[in-house]
């Protein structure tokens, strides 16, 4: 049996059976070195380097139990290239270029890179650091701030310059706390890996995930897995994208959603700033108020949650759904204003069009208040209901539980009633009102100037007279969409004509006509562009321009 023991006293003394001899440590050192260098030349790989042990207070070892380890203790230093590292105690296995480090472990990398734990085991042919239970990485940025690596098991790879830990931890920097079962982190490029159960902490946000890439640099998170991003502000659904915590800025793709409040953003790609509350969709948006029952659509739009303001155009389309019959409109460009925590105010510009079974309508800008209940109809209006057209210069719609209660159309009121290819009951005025029983009209009242023209049929539905009449005031009830009773004042003036001694000029009123191959005939109908004939006279007054862009 051969023991070698030194010691740090200046002498070391060798023991071999028996006998004592002293020698320098220094000295010893050298001699040390110089022979396991020379007996490791055919051991070691080419292209590796060798450790260094540097220091220790002790150092022995026993070749009938271990005759390629040494025993080291006290102030143990090894040396691989330019890192260093540091323990209570060692062993050291100088043949294969490895070591088994314990207690205080410590590895520096530079000035820049520093690992610590309770376990330390190291292959330096592979450059392999395999540290374990309370570890701790540290890596010092180039503001001198400091991003620290959490975790029980820890593998550093120094060929590669990443660390990993596959059994839970932490990345902590100026900005962020990140958790995962799996992680990565290279100190060189700054770049962390986060896989499974993944959590990134911020002071203004909370973000989950299941796969995570974060620069400790840029602060940039790329999202590349299912994720959920909770704020005050909102949560954010996405599964692509990437978030930068610095500036609250983000693009988020593959359908992500943004909830705020009763509103919901969502389109193929999103541009979204958390600290303005501005998010800009692209590419089949939808835009959605659950308290009021409104979707916007579109190819772009945005929303703003700070003034709950949303913007929707290109192939724009609006849905109002709080009944069962929803309301399809469609329009160049939409805008929805909040006017507090339960009314909205949305405008339509150019080309609306308006289908639910029961209206249809045709206008070029349309403004509709929830709190009111009240949609406005501006610039060349025309409404249908069933066999009837309504038109004028501006159409108000009273809504009841989103159904029409009544309709105010003013000024230079007009309402029509197709009989046959030729033949249109028909009323003029200064105001019309009509009111709504169902879904059907029930009553029409005109307020100044009336004038009618309305067809006497037979029971067998053939035309025989036209009666033609003016008043100031006309009142008419409907039954099963026939007139059951009229009634007309003061003074009436009134003429009865057969149809057969009518000219083709007597069988209209002033400023007479048939929209009807404007009207839309369903809810996808409602895309279809449509120019009202050139010699049709548009409406006059546009008051809608007010409010206009």
């Amino acid at each position: 049996m051969a023991r070698l023991r030194l010691r740090v006293s200046g002498l070391g003394e060798v023991t071999m059976n028996g006998a004592k001899s002293y020698f320098p440590v220094s000295l010893f050192l050298a001699l040390a070195i110089h022979v396991s260098a020379r007996q490791s030349i055919d051991t070691v790989p080419p292209q590796t380097t060798k450790v260094y042990l540097e220091h220790a207070d002790v150092q022995s070892f026993d070749k009938l139990i271990a005759a390629d380890r040494q025993v080291l203790t006290g102030n143990v230093r090894f040396r691989h290239d330019s890192s260093f590292m540091y323990c209570d105690s060692a062993y050291f296995f100088e043949q294969n270029s490895s070591l088994e480090a314990f207690g205080t472990v410590r590895m520096e990398q530079g000035d820049t890179l520093f690992v610590f734990g309770d376990y330390l085991f190291y292959d330096g042919v592979k450059q392999l650091a395999v540290m374990r239970r309370n570890v701790r990485m540290e890596n010092i940025q180039p503001d001198s701030s400091i991003v620290t690596l959490f975790t029980d098991s820890l593998n550093y790879d120094r060929i590669s310059g990443i660390g990993y830990y596959f059994e839970g931890g932490m990345i902590v920097d100026a900005e962020n706390e990140l958790t995962s079962i799996y992680g990565q982190y290279s100190p060189a490029t700054k770049q962390a890996i986060f896989q499974d159960s993944v959590r990134l902490e911020n002071p203004k946000f909370t973000l989950y995930s299941d796969t995570l890439h974060y620069n400790t640099d840029t602060k940039i998170a790329t999202i590349l897995g299912p994720s959920v991003i909770v704020s005050d502000s909102g949560t954010v659904y996405t599964s692509k994208g990437w978030y930068n915590t610095a500036d609250n800025t983000s693009l988020l793709l593959d359908r992500s959603e943004i909830h705020s409040g009763n509103r919901l953003l969502t389109g193929d790609s999103i541009v979204y700033n958390r600290a303005t509350g501005f998010g800009e969709a692209f590419g089949n948006i939808f835009i959605r108020d659950t308290l009021n029952k409104i979707i916007l659509e579109g190819q772009y739009g945005y929303y703003n949650e700070k003034t709950e303001f949303a913007f929707a155009t290109d192939s724009a389309r609006c849905l109002e759904y709080s009944q069962g019959d929803t309301l399809y409109m469609h329009a160049d460009t939409f805008e929805m204003t909040s006017l507090d925590s339960v009314g909205r105010i949305l405008k339509a510009y150019h080309h609306v069009r308006l289908f639910r079974t029961d209206i249809q309508g045709v206008c070029d800008s349309m403004r509709f208040d929830t709190k009111d209940s009240i949609l406005y109809m501006h610039s060349d209006p025309v409404l249908w209901n069933e066999q009837y057209q309504l038109y004028g210069d501006t159409i108000k719609m009273y809504m009841r539980d989103s159904t029409v209660d009544y309709v105010l159309v003013h000024p230079s009121a007009f309402a029509a009633q197709q009989l046959d290819t030729s033949a249109f009951n028909q009323l003029r005025g200064r105001e019309l009102y009509a009111w709504f029983e169902g879904k059907t009209v029930r009553t029409i009242y005109i307020d100044g100037n009336a004038e009618t023209i309305w067809y006497t049929t037979e029971d067998n539905g053939i035309i025989t007279d036209m009666n033609k009449t003016q008043s100031s005031y006309l009142r008419i009830w409907f039954k099963d969409s026939q007139m059951e009773k009229l009634l007309i004042w003061p003074e009436p003036q009134g003429k009865l004509t057969p149809l057969s001694l009518l000219a083709p000029e007597e069988r209209t009123l002033k400023d007479f006509y048939w929209y009807d191959y404007m009207r839309p005939r369903d809810k996808d109908d409602i895309f279809r562009r449509i120019e009202r004939n050139a010699n049709e006279k548009p409406a006059k007054n546009n008051i809608f321009r007010n409010f206009a862009p």
